[in-house]
């Protein structure tokens, strides 16, 4: 009976060890766990399309990841999407710093790829980065090129 209890028990253990392995793998996948710890700073670009960015997207430099996306709304003005950015407070980025959205593989998650220019004033908190180039849209894309091809011959 003793021997019983010790196997029943560790099958329990084995069994917790494993959902706390595929929530830390969930964690992992869904950027829950990259919350910026410093709360850096706030940054506004706008955009044409956004294609499918999100908030919590990765906000990148040469590749490295030094933010987040926090929001996305659409201005009733103009009608671009309104992009809010945090992004790490050790990064300093001056005021001519360009963004992208990039997508990650083919059929990746979309991200915003910031370019720091070489104006030697920084952008601050609330600053808007003005030099935006919106996702591309492949729909579009292949759109335009069998477009061509059907007005060519």
């Amino acid at each position: 009976m003793n021997q019983q209890r010790i196997l029943e028990l560790s099958v329990g253990a084995f069994v917790a060890v494993g959902l706390a392995a595929l929530l830390v793998l969930a964690l992992k996948v869904s950027n829950l766990a990259q919350v910026n710890r410093d709360g850096g700073y706030h940054l506004t670009a706008r955009f044409d399309n956004v294609g499918g960015l999100k908030v919590r997207s990765p906000v990148t430099i040469a590749g490295v990841r030094v933010g987040q996306v926090s929001d996305i709304a659409v201005d009733p003005q103009t009608f671009e999407a309104v992009v809010q950015l945090v992004v790490s407070s050790q990064y300093r980025l001056p005021t001519d710093t360009s963004a992208q959205i990039y997508t990650a593989g083919l059929l990746g998650e979309q991200y915003v790829a910031l370019e720091p220019g070489g104006e030697e004033e920084y952008l601050q908190d609330g600053g808007e980065i003005r030099l935006t180039q919106s996702a591309i849209v492949l729909e579009r894309v292949l759109g335009q090129f069998l477009f061509n091809k059907a007005a060519g011959e």
